[in-house]
């Protein structure tokens, strides 16, 4: 890892809006799938993941034979993490309200779930039941009533036993093995196999990036996720063994990942260095995390910890750890991040897997006006008004100012109706 100039280094990457190329084969799917139907979702799916696919769903016998699959103790892990997911987020969950003046109007706020949600999970290089958890479970809580959930499928036609155990696990039994922007295609425009959703969340590749960016305003979609990214500030306690395999644990995920270590204390920064390259060497994804650490991996020297603070608030980064010897006491001047964890034991995979917070979190800087996955985004709110014949006597003629101010006559003049009739 290179030690950089704290002051000019940045995290972005220009990664989210894709080639020309990219951009113009994506409108070309979703135009096809939206003209074609199940017929165009399997063509692109023989192009591009070589499988034809004769049933599109996921069987009841394909979920026996995942559930057979799996090794038991990853299930348990999946059930144990779905609980402490399920708990954390269920104390997100908002109420209507309603609250009456002394003149008799009523205003208020009804909250409604999202009816259907489109769920997708990546099925590449790697696939992962966790992301079945993290964007599930906070659909459910929110009291969403069909999630239909979407992934590539293996060479061999099927689903990774593990992300359908997930699935199983949470009652999710509508799936489809269909990736790429084909399916954010059909989960948009509904197909005669899929019906069509409110709202579609999950990370994909650059293609799925592409295809939510696009169809956003014909649906919403939850963002459009980035590379993943980890920011470490530290300071002379921390273990370099922890901070280089928290850094690593993050490398691995992608070649344009970012591992970042801002730190107060120059010997630390070299024994991060040494100890990033020794583990390293042994990964089994040890390609992907040199080529992310080398492009992307950089270690920031700082003469205080207010310098490093400034430093973590302007990369606003996905995930940040605070190994520093009292991280409670500087929690407050945190500004921007995903998600952060305190001290030597909080290392991110524990909020990738287990501890209950949702891994789905703003990247590429977006921490600076974006907040994790969570009950919220699978909501709506509905503005509820009962207005009283005393304050529309007494505050009508401000409304009709206010309107013809605005040059909308026949707004003032739906109020002035009433006005001359009731002050009759």
């Amino acid at each position: 890892m290179k030690i950089v100039d704290a002051a000019n280094f940045s995290t972005r990457r220009d990664v989210e809006t894709g080639t020309e190329t990219q951009r113009a084969a994506v409108l070309d799917i979703l135009q096809a799938v939206k003209q074609e139907g199940d017929a165009a979702v399997r063509r692109f799916t023989e192009q591009f993941d070589r499988i034809q696919l004769p049933e599109m769903r996921v069987t009841e016998d394909e979920f026996k034979e995942a559930l057979c699959a799996i090794n038991p103790e990853v299930r348990d892990a999946i059930r144990e993490a779905a609980v402490n997911i399920r708990d954390y987020h269920s104390r997100q969950m908002r109420q209507s309200w309603m609250t009456t003046h002394e003149s008799g109007t009523v205003l208020g706020q009804l909250i409604r779930p999202l009816q259907r949600v489109g769920l997708y999970v990546p099925g590449g290089t790697a696939a992962y039941p966790s992301s079945v958890l993290m964007n599930a479970i906070p659909a459910q809580v929110a009291g969403v009533e069909e999630i239909a959930m979407v992934t590539p499928p293996r060479k061999d036609g099927k689903v990774n036993p593990g992300v359908l155990v997930a699935a199983y696990e949470l009652g999710v039994n509508e799936i489809y093995k269909v990736g790429g922007a084909q399916a954010i295609a059909a989960l948009t425009y509904g197909t005669e196999t899929l019906k069509p959703v409110d709202k579609i969340v999950g990370p994909g590749n650059i293609y799925v990036a592409l295809a939510k960016r696009e169809v956003f305003g014909l649906v919403d979609i939850d963002m459009v996720a980035g590379p993943s990214e980890i920011v470490v500030l530290a300071d002379s306690t921390a273990n370099p063994a922890y901070v280089a395999a928290d850094l690593l644990s993050q490398a691995e995920h992608d070649v344009m990942a970012s591992a970042v270590l801002v730190t107060t204390c120059r010997e630390l920064a070299q024994a991060v260095q040494q100890e990033v390259e020794t583990q390293v060497a042994v990964l089994p994804r040890k390609e992907i995390a040199q080529a992310s650490i080398q492009d992307y991996g950089a270690i920031c020297v700082v003469d205080s910890m207010e310098e490093g603070l400034d430093v973590v608030n302007r990369l606003a980064p996905e995930h940040l750890e605070l190994m520093i010897e009292e991280p409670m006491a500087y929690v407050g001047q945190i500004k921007n991040a995903g998600a952060i964890f305190l001290g030597p034991y909080s290392s991110e995979p524990v909020g990738d897997y287990f501890a209950g917070t949702n891994h789905v979190l703003p990247t590429n800087g977006t921490a600076r006006f974006s907040s994790p996955l969570n009950v919220d985004d699978f909501l709506k709110k509905s503005s509820l008004i009962s207005y009283s014949r005393q304050d529309l006597l007494t505050h009508g003629q401000k409304i009709v100012a206010l309107a013809r101010q605005e040059g909308l006559e026949a707004h003032a003049r739906a109020i002035q109706i009433r006005l001359d009739n009731e002050g009759k």
